[in-house]
């Protein structure tokens, strides 16, 4: 009822602030004898966690995960999954001269007008920092479709847009995600990304992103038609991360400029005598099931809200007062928004696929 839990079969639950001892997730619905170990789930936290380069967040934290229950002898049991992540380099006292204010395009205020109390050190619950429960999360469902459908599964984000810089699409390369700290599909943009961020921080100024989400491998049949939609629940499961404004499946709203014509998604038999689409601008999800295309998400997030630029605001005394936020923060929070949307994907790949072979035997 509190909105701290996520999917169907597949569930995980967060908990913890940004600057409380620890957060953590709980993770229930794995099937048992799935492989597993902290170094699963370490690498893709390691993707997320802030202090990598000088484009993200100076807090620096190992998030190293610590498995407390559900596996037994490296293997899951069928139970609950828990998992501990420790705060290490919280810095509440950073905060100590706004916690009357109310952060612009931050949830201080619509915190307070619900609960009455927050807690104003990171945003505490609204923090990114609980994205690294989602990506633990994550892991989990990696390995788990990963032993369903091997290696043909393939979950891949990159940003293509950094505040107003596009990547060439012609460009595209998997392999260059890894070796710049924009996880840039496009080596040919990534200088001028630089020296544009790089600007952006000195001015203590912040920019958005769009990160597009692949999936292959995954087989034609996944979702229902009509509320329960893969598009949906995939829809719903990138707008709960923070930050994020707006989602598209295939060409998203890109799809109003086109013809009827345009957009279909045509259909041959191939050699091997299965259906072969050729386009995608579904996104690989028709009538809210999956075609067995690549299913594809691009997802926008806002410019970080912490600033070191002056902005009006009130305070929780209803007095007229402007803001500048102090502290460690991502000049552009996308950047290391590209692991969680990863990870979403794979939860609502994970808890699809459950769904449909506890209906479709």
């Amino acid at each position: 009822m509190s909105g701290n839990r996520f999917g169907t079969l597949f569930q995980y639950q967060t908990w913890g602030e940004s600057h409380g001892p620890a957060l953590g997730v709980v993770v229930d619905g794995v099937p048992p004898r799935i492989p597993l170990c902290e170094e699963d789930i370490q690498v893709f936290l390691d993707k997320r966690k802030p202090g990598q380069s000088k484009f993200t967040t100076q807090r620096h934290e190992e998030d190293k995960v610590r498995i407390l229950s559900g596996v037994f002898e490296g293997q899951t049991t069928g139970t609950p999954i828990s998992l501990m992540i420790e705060n290490t380099d919280q810095k509440s006292k950073d905060y100590g001269d706004i916690k009357d204010k109310y952060r612009p395009g931050h949830a201080d205020f619509t915190y307070d007008a619900k609960y009455g109390i927050r807690d104003y050190r990171g945003g505490g619950r609204s923090s990114a920092r609980e994205t690294a429960g989602r990506v633990a999360a994550g892991a989990i469902a990696r390995k788990v479709l990963r032993e369903a459908f091997g290696d043909r599964l393939f979950i891949r984000a990159a940003v293509v847009q950094l505040g107003g810089r596009y990547i060439n699409k012609d460009s595209w390369d998997w392999a260059c995600v890894d070796q710049n700290p924009f996880f840039c599909p496009d080596s040919g943009v990534v200088e001028e990304w630089e020296e544009y961020l790089a600007t952006i921080r000195k001015e203590g100024s912040s920019v958005g992103a769009i990160v597009e989400c692949h999936a292959s491998g995954i087989p034609a049949g996944l979702g229902a038609p009509v509320y329960d939609k893969l598009d949906a629940d995939l829809a719903k499961a990138m707008m709960s991360i923070n930050a994020v404004k707006s989602v598209g499946i295939g060409d998203g709203a890109y799809v109003a400029e086109l013809r009827g014509e345009q957009n279909a998604d045509p259909i041959r038999i191939g050699e091997d005598g299965l259906p072969v689409f050729l386009s995608n601008h579904a996104g690989g999800i028709l009538g809210g099931i999956s075609t067995g295309q690549d299913i594809v998400v691009r997802v926008a997030f806002k410019p970080t809200s912490s600033l070191l630029i002056p902005v009006p605001t009130i305070d929780k005394f209803g007095q007229e007062t402007d803001i500048v936020t102090k502290g460690r923060h991502d000049p552009c929070v996308g950047l290391r928004g590209a692991p969680v949307v990863e990870a979403m994907m794979a939860c609502v790949l994970l808890d699809h696929w459950l769904r449909h072979k506890a209906q479709c035997l």
